[in-house]
Formats: structure tokens, C-alpha cells, sequence
């Protein structure tokens, strides 16, 4: 595709941005340094701006023309970016490294922020649309449900919006390409968490026990009949078994046993029935081991899915930008969560992938080498430029 001259002059210093932002990771609701940074770029571009939803999170809001000159359309839409960091210790040794240890953008966090307030300051020198964009800065995505705490701290009730749009970078999916999915992108996550309860007595004398380890192997391989046995194959769903904890000695057999994971499905009616399934086969399959178990799931990220008029809106809008072939509508969704969902709940939009590349050194997401592509800041700009003048037209 061909970039703007507009973006173009741009890029190096939103790449600036982006490396200072890289160099600064901060973990979910402490991203006091990064919010300092956002509210202060978006206020040398002349918006309004708005602190404190999630506690952390910002708010830009740009006004299009007014009535006089064409303008003053009641529309408004919202654009998101995610700010947080993960806890990880960074093992680049390029210049805008992490500064601190335990901390890094292995997300490519850093380059959403950034690509949101490239398109800010665009659009503020150009004014060439009628509604309002809201710039939503989120915290917390990465596990912490920030997207959640702006939503009940009034972020809808305070800028009500049309629309709400979403954008990831995609490592693995060649550059200048986007996906867009027409219903589910990314999985719902929830947790479980199982404690058997049995009788416990000396190692040698399993006869006189209700042995809960060899219960919680049977409830294991039973469990396994949820993906493979009660669920259309077509409709994905994951339950995976991550820790087990038993026992205290080699020749004591424990009064309980326990185990977690997680349970993925990317379908919110599949997500009901999966857990209503869980519960019933950790229950029924304890009793048959003379034990008794104590099931609970815990929710977690819900299913991101797009609305399908949005999904159409941002399919032509790529397709204009990116030509045709370079819009990917047929990609399973991904089994990762995000919050993201939490907003598509409440106000239909659209999320997109926007291909990164192969990575450097062929890393990917949450991978202590990685580094966003700075190749596609101006990209993800020109998809934030077009979304709006094409939601929001002058009439």
C-alpha cells in the first residue's frame, strides 16, 4: 500500500515514542509513567483529556468540523489501545531496552499505544471528519481486566459511543496483511479449580483408604471425553490440567488431592455448557473412587466477538487500504483472551489483527526477545485514519 506523505513525515517520531514507551514497561494499574506520557501527547495535539477510568487509563476526545463548516455530526466511535506490560525480564540489548528488570513490552503493547497516538495527532491537524473519536488508552490488559474497570467506572456512561475498534500486531502473519473475523476472534479464559476429598491412611494398606490421587487421575482422563466426546469438532474448546498437588510422604496416601487449569472456548453458549460438563464429570467421577469433589470454575475473560456489520465495515476499509488479497476473513479465532471483550459486550465494533512479520530472530508474543515491528506503525495509523473519516464522513 501506499503511506501518506502525512504519516510518512510522522513516523520518525512516533518510532521515538514507541522505543520511550518500550524502555518504560509498567505492569497492569501501574502505568503512571505511561498514562503521564499519553495525557501529555494528547494534550500538546489540542484534545480534551480525561484521567482516572481504571485508574490509570486516559481518554482522548477530538471533535470533528462544527455546524458552520459542514459539520457537526452527533456520531461518535471509539478507538482502544492497551498500555500494560508483562513480568518478564527482557534479554534485547538494543538501546531502548527495558530499563527495569522483571518488566517488558513483549506484547507489543508499546507499539498499539504508539499507532493510537500517531493517529491522534493526525487526525487533530487534519479535523477533516464529522463526530467525535474517543481515544481510549486501556491498563491492565494482560490479565487484570482493564477494559472491564473503565466500563464500571463509567467509561460508556461518560463518552457514549456508536462503535468501539480494537487492533493487535500479529507476529507470523506477513506484514501489510489483516485478519478480520465475522463473529468469535479470540477465546473466553476461565480458570478451575478442584479439591477431591477422600481418606487417607498408610501407603501399605490402600484397602483401608478412599484413595483421592488415584480419584484425581480418574477425573483427569474422564475430563478428557469434554473436547473429544460432547463437543461438535468444529467448535473449539480447550480443558487443559496445568498442576496437581498431593501428599506429603512416600508411604502416606493423602486425605485430599488437588488440581487447576483452564478451560478455553471460543462460542459463549459452548463456554455455559463446557462448565455446566466439568462440574458434573469431576463430581460424578469422584463418587465412583468413594470421594468427593469440590469443583469450581472461575470466570475469566469472555469470548471477544465481533459484531458482523462492523466486521463488514472494517473488511472494507482494509481491503481499500491493503488491497483485497491482503485481508485474511477465514482465520480460526485464537485460543488467547482479551479484554477487549469486555467492551464489544456493551458497544458493537470490530477487533483486527494486523500482521507483524515473521518477528525478529522468529519471536513471538510474551517471548523475552521480542520487540514490535516498528515496519507497520504507519500502517496500523492508516487503518485508525480511514476507520474514522469512513465512520464518521463529512456530510
Amino acid at each position: 500500500m501506499q503511506i501518506s506523505k502525512e504519516i510518512t513525515n510522522i513516523i520518525p517520531e512516533i518510532k521515538n515514542w514507541r522505543h520511550s514507551l518500550h524502555a518504560h514497561p509498567e505492569l497492569g494499574y501501574e502505568e503512571k509513567w505511561t498514562s503521564d506520557f499519553v495525557a501529555d501527547k494528547l494534550k500538546s495535539f489540542g484534545l480534551e483529556v480525561h484521567r482516572g477510568l481504571g485508574g490509570t487509563g486516559v481518554v482522548g476526545v477530538l471533535k470533528g468540523l462544527d455546524a458552520g463548516l459542514g459539520g457537526g455530526g452527533n456520531k461518535a466511535i471509539g478507538l482502544r489501545a492497551d498500555m500494560d506490560a508483562l513480568p518478564m525480564t527482557e534479554e534485547n540489548d538494543f538501546s531502548y531496552k527495558s530499563k527495569f528488570d522483571g518488566r517488558m513490552h513483549a506484547c507489543g503493547h508499546d507499539g498499539h499505544t504508539a499507532m493510537l497516538l500517531g493517529a491522534a495527532k493526525l487526525l487533530s491537524s487534519q479535523n477533516n471528519f464529522d463526530g467525535t473519536v474517543y481515544f481510549i488508552f486501556q491498563p491492565a490488559e494482560e490479565g487484570g481486566g482493564g477494559g472491564l474497570a473503565m466500563i464500571e467506572d463509567g467509561l460508556f456512561r461518560q463518552f457514549p459511543m456508536d462503535s468501539v475498534w480494537g487492533m493487535h500486531n500479529w507476529p507470523g502473519m506477513e506484514e501489510g496483511t489483516v485478519a478480520v473475523h465475522k463473529g468469535s476472534v479470540m477465546a473466553a479464559a476461565d480458570r478451575f479449580e478442584v479439591t477431591v476429598n477422600g481418606n487417607g491412611g498408610h501407603a501399605a494398606m490402600p484397602q483401608a483408604t478412599n484413595d483421592p490421587v488415584l480419584a484425581v487421575t480418574g477425573i483427569i482422563q474422564a475430563l478428557q471425553q469434554i473436547v473429544a466426546r460432547k463437543q461438535n469438532p468444529l467448535d473449539a474448546v480447550v480443558v487443559s490440567v496445568t498442576q496437581i498437588n498431593a501428599g506429603s510422604g512416600f508411604n502416606i496416601i493423602p486425605q485430599k488431592a488437588n488440581f487447576i487449569g483452564t478451560i478455553r472456548t471460543v462460542n459463549p453458549e459452548t463456554r455455559i455448557d463446557v462448565h455446566r460438563q466439568f462440574k458434573d464429570i469431576c463430581e460424578a467421577t469422584a463418587l465412583a473412587y468413594g470421594c468427593v469433589a469440590d469443583a469450581s470454575v472461575i470466570k475469566g475473560y469472555p469470548v471477544t466477538v465481533n459484531d458482523i456489520e462492523s466486521s463488514s465495515r472494517a473488511i472494507e476499509i482494509a481491503s481499500n487500504l491493503f488491497g483485497e488479497n491482503a485481508v485474511k476473513t477465514n482465520l480460526a479465532p485464537s485460543m488467547g483472551a482479551e479484554d477487549f471483550a469486555y467492551m464489544l459486550e456493551k458497544i458493537p465494533g470490530a477487533y483486527i489483527w494486523l500482521g507483524a512479520g515473521e518477528g525478529k530472530s522468529g519471536c513471538m508474543l510474551h517471548n523475552t526477545k521480542y520487540d514490535f515491528n516498528d515496519d507497520i506503525l504507519p500502517l496500523g495509523i492508516s487503518y485508525w485514519e480511514e476507520l474514522v473519516k469512513s465512520e464518521l464522513p463529512l456530510r
